[in-house]
């Protein structure tokens, strides 16, 4: 009997039941699929790195590391392996001069994971390829390739097609926002043909794998021992510092947004379930001093109504779990939005055990809300149960005593006394509202923010065609020659120790206007000699005037200098100075890149060129990075659109079935459907404005949030531009108006007589 009254309930009131279905299915699965998200990242990357050997520190030497250097480092305790790398960007032949290969050797087995052709042999002679690289110009295992270094040519067949977690993220360097596999992949070769073909003993980097005893120990530490082994300062990188893997691992601060939007979902939907389960309860009052009366005991009656809300909870949670598989299987996937970021092989995905824990309590927390709601039912004898549910009795308001509430319309006072009356689902309601305006505020204004960001620097700081990465080898009187010649710009890039960091500091000369420098104003700034200039992010602290002291590696000498302003930074820590202050401190330096107007095709055959891209191979990157970012603008709105609907609905129908009687009051003193549908919809209004005014703000700090959590390297300043307003309080108006409307036209069923005939 009580399960056939279960689903009759359930059905009579199917509304507020699927809603709540709905919102706690949402609130599982986007709570779910984010954090799976991050997670399976983790592991999947986890493994990729151990499958491949991932260096767990890296060191650099502009001159060179010997074969006895890398010795000494082997006989380090806690060193499993330290072999000597290289690494330079090439061009192939029968490719567009855009197109760059990163050219590596490895001493030692390198550990690739194999899509086609042989795995690596160091006594082979002939390379292994990125396989999107090749899958992207139809290049095969058995071709022949040929890549040009300089003034060098080095041929060869293709032996394997294979990834390898040091090219998990496969750009270019920092200008290279997203990888593009038709313009830039890696190759390797074996130590032994790279150098026939370079024709000198040349590795300017060591890869070091350590175990537990030295993982232990911090990066200053292992800094100290490797500079005792080797008698000079070394510019050590632990792999956190790697961008490989601190930018995948970036990718668990969707952590971060696991606990920032799901939770809003989770909450708003909890609150939901306890307003209606509330109403519910009250609306089935007779109904439950009839079971009473029949002899049902109250644990039964509690039990039957508590079984509502457990009921609720697993079918919301199941349809959660399935639609957190949905989100994580559209982000990590060969097809998903990852894969145009990370290319490895594996794409499981995995479930953090936390997140069984949080269903588990959610479960609980809603069947605790059913029995709840239903226990103050109980209270009394069977006769006070069947008696109907009359509101609490409420104070009148204190605008009721001044004159202000006798000009105000009937419509208005009607409203006020109902607000305030039913403090719960008024509160409700401008919760789903103000959450509404968070998901849309901060999905167009990321959106706004990153537009702004790419602008400024295709249409301000980048303002030249190619950019010319200089070999270590160039003369340097050839390289400023040809500067001179082309009115280009350039920068030398050198790495230095800055307190406890690793910065880059970077010596510019921009005469020609093709690179430009920008302050925390994204205003232009013309570089003085009399100081240098640190980013914003190492500008904590600091004030313009105060002196600052930093280190190059490879040398103790220290470097003082004084702070002469701040400047934005696209993505690295870095010092800038100009080329006359680096003279006046006595820095020696050699150009690394050139700024140019010429085109990549008309600056080749030049020895001193190691590689060369065009500005705008580097914007089609980030139109890549653009399509994802409006894909997730795209969900973030769809789903602030659901949840505004869903909880607009749900309370509006409850608002309906409490006042259903004050409707047939209404319609029985002569008012039309029309007027009292507008009472209806104009409450509606009434804290949809309220809702904007609180939600509007919200949504811009919990932006700034999410810009200082998820986006520290990048210096973004928060833009929301006058559309993004806009749309925002129409998109909030609009689903408010039109649930309203729906919600208004039920007043035409209103039986008058059954409404106001009842128990006293």
């Amino acid at each position: 009997m009580l399960l056939r009254k279960l689903f009759r309930t359930a059905w009579k009131y199917r509304a507020q039941f699927i809603s709540m279905v709905i919102m706690v299915a949402i609130g599982i699965g986007v709570f779910l699929g984010f954090n799976m998200e991050w997670f399976s990242l983790k592991k999947n990357t986890d493994r990729f790195y151990e499958e491949t050997g991932f260096a767990d520190y890296r060191l650099y030497d502009k001159t060179g590391f010997t074969a006895d250097a890398a010795e000494k480092l082997r006989r380090i305790d806690g060193v499993e392996s330290a072999e000597r790398a290289f690494s330079v960007n090439v061009n192939a032949e029968g490719q567009d001069k855009n197109v760059l290969l990163s050219l590596n050797a490895v001493e030692g087995d390198v550990k690739f994971h194999v899509t086609a052709g042989e795995g690596y042999d160091s006594s082979a002679d002939g390379f292994w390829l990125s396989d999107k690289f090749a899958d992207k110009k139809n290049i095969k295992v058995g071709d022949q390739l040929t890549l040009s270094y300089s003034t060098k040519k080095i041929t060869g067949k293709i032996l394997g097609l294979v990834k390898i977690s040091e090219y998990l993220i496969c750009v270019s360097g920092e200008s290279q926002l997203m990888p593009d596999y038709d313009v830039y992949a890696f190759v390797y070769v074996t130590p032994e043909k790279l150098m026939n073909t370079i024709g000198m003993d040349y590795f300017p980097q060591v890869n070091i794998v350590g175990n537990k005893a030295l993982l232990k120990k911090n990066k200053n530490e292992v800094e100290d021992i490797v500079n005792a082994a080797l008698g000079k300062t070394t510019l050590v990188i632990s792999k956190e510092d790697y961008p490989v893997y601190s930018e995948a691992k970036g990718e668990e601060e969707g952590k971060t947004m696991g606990s920032v939007l799901p939770v809003l979902f989770l909450l708003i939907g909890v609150l939901t379930m306890i307003t209606t389960m509330h109403r519910i309860a009250a609306n089935e009052k007779t109904q439950i001093g009839t079971l009473k009366a029949l002899g049902f005991k109250d644990r039964t009656i509690t039990l039957h109504y508590t079984s509502y809300g457990f009921t609720v909870g697993l079918i919301g949670s199941a349809l959660g779990v399935a639609l957190g598989y949905l989100v994580a299987a559209v982000i990590v996937s060969p097809k998903g939005m990852m894969a145009t970021y990370f290319d490895m092989p594996y794409w499981n995905l995995y479930i953090p055990w936390f997140c069984w824990i949080i269903m588990a309590i959610t479960l609980a927390f809603l069947t605790l809300i059913s029995y709840l709601s239903v226990k103050n039912m109980l209270k009394g004898t069977a006769a006070d149960a069947l008696r109907p549910y009359v509101p609490k009795k409420v104070k009148p308001l204190k605008i009721e005593k001044t004159k202000a509430w006798s000009k105000l319309s009937f419509g208005n006072k009607w409203n006020l006394r109902d607000v305030t009356r039913h403090k719960a689902r008024s509160a409700m309601t401008l919760a789903g509202i103000v959450g509404c305006m968070i998901l849309i505020v901060g999905g167009l204004g990321m959106n706004d923010t990153m537009n702004g960001f790419l602008s400024l620097i295709g249409n301000n700081i980048y303002n030249y065609k190619t950019k010319i990465i200089i070999d270590e080898q160039a003369d340097p009187a050839e390289v400023i020659a040809f500067a001179e010649a082309t009115e280009s710009d350039f920068v030398s890039s050198l790495q230095a120790r800055f307190g406890d960091r690793t910065v880059a500091v970077e010596i510019y000369n921009v005469s020609h206007d093709k690179f430009r420098l920008t302050d925390k104003h994204n205003r232009r700034v013309e570089l003085y000699d009399d100081g240098v200039y640190p980013c914003l992010r190492l500008s904590g602290g600091l004030k313009i005037g105060d002196e600052i002291e930093f280190s190059f590696y490879g040398s103790e000498k220290v470097y003082r200098a004084k702070v002469a302003g701040f400047l934005r930074s696209v993505m690295t820590e870095n010092i800038a100075m100009s080329e006359t202050c680096a003279k006046n401190l006595g820095i020696d330096y050699k150009i690394s890149a050139l700024y140019t107007d010429n085109a990549p095709e008309d600056i080749s055959g030049y020895g001193f060129i190691s590689s060369a891209q065009s500005k705008q191979t580097v914007m089609d990157t980030y139109d890549t990075f653009m399509e994802i970012m409006l894909t997730m603008v795209l969900i973030l709105v769809i789903a602030a659109l659901v949840l505004g609907v869903i909880v607009l609905y749900n309370l509006g129908v409850m608002s309906y079935v409490e006042r259903y009687r004050e409707l047939a009051a209404l319609k029985v003193v002569g008012l039309k459907n029309k007027h009292i549908g507008k009472l209806l919809i104009s409450q509606n209004m009434w804290l949809t404005f309220t809702g904007v005014l609180i939600g509007l703000p919200a949504g811009v700090g919990v932006l700034k949030l999410l810009l200082v959590l998820l986006a520290r390297e990048y210096e973004l300043t928060l833009i929301l531009g006058p559309i993004t307003y806009l749309v925002s309080i129409l998109l909030t108006f609009g689903v408010s108006l039109a649930v309203g409307a729906l919600v208004a036209r039920k007043n035409r069923k209103i039986n008058m007589v059954e409404a106001l005939k009842g128990a006293e």
